[in-house]
């Protein structure tokens, strides 16, 4: 069904992969099927490559490569891949435009990066081919769409065909070919974090981001994004939040994959509902049994779609925060490095301010009230803002400074002959940075040179930091632009896993009730 120079998606989500379609795209001959221009939101396995390396397929776009980054980046300055679809002029020249935001990328499945043929991946399908996505449903919907209703051909592998699917999610009228995989597809549980592995460190700033943040502006509607800092604050919702009485004030709406970290907050009646952009491994039967905070159907089944939630984290959500690998002195936050082509998934949807939104919350309200040249943009007109919030260790484990005087960023587009710099988070949406340090709440900011100050203000022992003034850190303190643990009254000692309402996957289960079923890697007892 393909020829050369086809337009491909194979369905690699951020959790779920179809992995036999692309180890048997892998195996076809290349004089007779090359050149293919492979669009995929996420590179999570070696055959997500190896097509280029096979010479079927010679274009790239993406969003996220993860896992694959580095070995993308080598295969970029290699020649092997030719990064982006689109020869746009750009400043008189022709550029090269491949790194995408999810949102982007599903945009433009409708628009300039129509699908001949797309390769997914589902739980089930019955005779006729109608198709159950299973909980995990993601990206398969609208890449059904955009490809069916533009003539393409849709190509399905599910892990069994049964007399009648459990749900339909895409009709059998969308759908050309099913294809029964020998073995069920590969999940991974990317949003899955032991609270074992939780610092007192990453607990001191979580302290700061709930007192200084979410309690300060009422945040009710939030995406976490993944990783120990955000998951520290999910853990202490329940002793620490509750202790400031925050419970019911803030974090009631959540923008959010289902992390088990999550199973305590819920538990004890912090989340009152929560959209997913995925599903996560383990939580079936503990999502089954909470339908008053999950979206779960009449089939008794959650429903995820990444298109949706990206869309809800964007307009909806009163605040984004996750950690990133990379401040530079602007404030500026990327997570890509030198040789590791990244991308950014969905960070830069949630991370930014939605200028067309008009719909009005007191976190959103306070925060756009509180930008220094508000006037100076909008005059008489008031207008809120979304909080980004950024958190990161000034000095990794490893050694590695998390602020810098230039983000490797910079190189990388060098290095890849890049357009642009793969920045994640612009300086100019960055509303607030969590170090162990302090917070430095950037909107509050007159001008970049203040910016600059805050943000050396809470570096730590890093270039950036070196360059701190304390006479004007202790201004900037004085008018609420940077803030220390003491300034929010938090007791650095009281910052220990004795908070944790989990302290290890156990806990977590036994939190469920039994029902959650952590993955075999995760379990220690």
């Amino acid at each position: 069904v393909m020829v050369p120079g086809d337009t491909v998606i194979l369905e690699g989500d951020n959790q779920k992969q179809a992995d036999f379609l692309a180890g048997e795209l892998c195996k076809v001959d290349p004089s007779r099927v090359h050149d293919l221009h492979m669009i995929q939101s996420t590179l999570s396995i070696p055959e997500h490559l190896d097509v280029f390396e096979k010479g079927i397929a010679r274009k790239l776009d993406f969003a996220y490569a993860g896992s694959q980054g580095k070995r993308l980046a080598q295969m970029v300055q290699d020649g092997s891949i030719e990064l982006g679809a689109l020869q746009n002029e750009i400043a008189g020249r022709v550029g090269e435009e491949f790194m995408d935001t999810y949102l982007e990328m599903y945009s433009r499945y409708f628009i300039d990066l129509i699908p001949r043929v797309s390769l997914l991946v589902a739980d089930e399908a019955d005779r006729e081919g109608n198709i159950y996505s299973g909980f995990s449903t993601e990206d398969t919907p609208a890449i059904a769409e955009a490809t069916k209703f533009n003539q393409g051909i849709v190509i399905v592998q599910v892990n069994k065909l049964v007399d009648k699917v459990s749900r339909v999610d895409i009709p059998a009228d969308w759908v050309d070919f099913v294809i029964e995989s020998p073995t069920p597809y590969m999940l991974n549980p990317l949003f899955t974090r032991d609270p074992a592995k939780i610092s007192d460190e990453r607990i001191l700033k979580a302290m700061m981001a709930i007192k200084g943040i979410y309690g300060e502006y009422g945040v009710q509607v939030l995406n976490h994004g993944v990783g120990f800092d955000t998951s520290a604050i999910e853990l202490i919702l329940p002793t620490y939040g509750e202790s400031l009485g925050l419970r019911g004030k803030i974090c009631r709406h959540w923008v959010l994959n289902p992390h088990p970290t999550m199973i305590p907050a819920i538990e004890t009646g912090w989340a009152e509902n929560l959209y997913s952009f995925g599903s996560e491994v383990g939580m079936e039967e503990y999502i089954k049994a909470r339908p008053d905070v999950f979206a779960v159907g009449p089939d008794g089944t959650m429903r995820s779609n990444r298109a949706f939630c990206q869309a809800a984290g964007h307009y909806a959500a009163d605040m984004f925060i996750g950690s990133t690998m990379q401040i530079d002195r602007y404030g500026n936050s990327s997570t890509a490095t030198k040789n590791n082509v990244a991308g950014f998934g969905g960070a830069p949807n949630m991370g930014c301010d939605a200028k067309g939104r008009r719909h009005v919350t007191e976190a959103w309200f306070k925060c756009g009230n509180e930008v220094a040249n508000r006037a100076e943009l909008t005059g008489e007109c008031l207008r809120g803002k979304k909080l980004v919030v950024q958190v990161i260790t000034t000095v990794s484990e490893k050694g590695f400074p998390g602020f810098v005087q230039e983000l490797d960023a910079i190189q990388l587009k060098k290095n890849a002959g890049l357009d642009l710099e793969p920045v994640m988070i612009y300086s100019d949406d960055l509303t607030h940075i969590v170090s162990e340090i302090g917070i430095a709440y950037l909107h509050k900011c007159r001008n970049m040179e203040e910016r600059m100050n805050a943000i050396r203000a809470i570096a730590g022992k890093t270039e950036v930091g070196m360059l701190e003034d304390p006479a004007e850190t202790l201004r900037l303190r004085k008018e609420g632009i940077v803030k220390l643990p003491e300034d929010l009254g938090i007791d650095r000692s009281t910052a220990t896993r004795e908070l944790l309402a989990a302290k290890n996957m156990k806990d977590l289960v036994d939190w469920s009730g039994g029902l959650y079923n952590p993955p075999a890697k995760f379990r220690n007892w």
